[in-house]
């Protein structure tokens, strides 16, 4: 950190001109400069670098988030054309599904309809001996 620049000179000549004496006005002087040499005060200076240093994280921040967007952009890409090619897939499954199904619905109609047709034999073969 800087220091702030004080004008003890100054300082006492103003001190002087509002009535009080030299002897005072140099000791109040003297008393304020020693508590600007205690404290430790950021000049504008220390200031603009800080916020140099600052800007500089927030770019190196913003081209992160940039870095991780574009990846996050790509993965949305990616699992959009994952999700098409599952929806193709799931399509022509179920096609094949419901083939399979009709096959075999098919298959049970005409062998219910045989059972029925031995059933009617039989039953008519049966009534024609009573």
């Amino acid at each position: 950190m800087g220091q702030v620049a004080f004008d003890t000179l100054k300082f006492v000549e103003t001190l002087e001109g509002a009535g009080l004496p030299k002897d005072q006005a140099k000791a109040i002087s003297l008393a304020v400069r020693e508590s600007h040499q205690a404290v430790d005060v950021a000049t504008k200076r220390d200031l603009g670098d800080v916020r140099k240093e600052i800007d500089g994280r927030f770019d190196k921040v913003d081209a992160r988030f940039e870095k991780i967007e574009s990846q996050i952009a790509d993965v949305r890409k990616d699992l959009s054309a994952e999700i098409t090619n599952v929806r193709k897939d799931l399509s022509s499954e179920i096609a094949l599904v419901r083939k399979d199904v009709e096959h075999i619905a098919n298959g049970l109609l005409l062998k219910l309809g045989g059972v029925i047709v031995v059933t009617i034999s039989a039953a008519t073969a049966i009534l024609k001996f009573f």
